[in-house]
């Protein structure tokens, strides 16, 4: 089985700036003080990040509205942040559907709110349209 690394660079790096974020504060504390922290040491990296992105949502080839995403790293990787105690089939849904209707190709879902940090990096592979 081969392994998919697509922006592999930028998705470690971005583990890596969550790891220190949750080094720093561990878990407790609201989503969006993680937020604020992880666009800190993002910044500290040198990763080109936009915040709080509203991106457009597609069903079939029309746009059909749009969401929020917490970070869309290097503009192909989207970053949702979690601060909960665990991680359910829920939020992968979740992840995998933003992918598939932003039409991005990565995805992580961080969540901060364990006593080590969880992440998961999410590959859509296929073309929907």
């Amino acid at each position: 089985m081969l392994l998919d690394t697509r922006h592999n660079a930028v998705t470690k790096e971005v583990i890596g700036c969550a790891m220190r974020v949750h080094s720093a504060l561990g878990s407790g504390f609201p989503e969006n003080i993680y937020h604020r922290s992880l666009a800190l040491e993002l910044s500290r990296s040198g990763l080109v990040f936009e915040q709080e992105v509203h991106l457009p949502v597609f069903y079939l080839d029309t746009q059909v509205g749009a969401r929020r995403v917490d970070f869309l790293v290097a503009g192909c990787v989207l970053v949702e942040l979690k601060a909960l105690t665990e991680l359910t089939p829920l939020q992968y849904a979740q992840i995998i559907n933003y992918l598939n209707a932003y039409r991005l190709e990565v995805g992580l879902l961080i969540n901060f709110g364990e006593a080590s940090l969880r992440f998961k990096r999410f590959i859509r592979n296929h073309a929907r349209t």
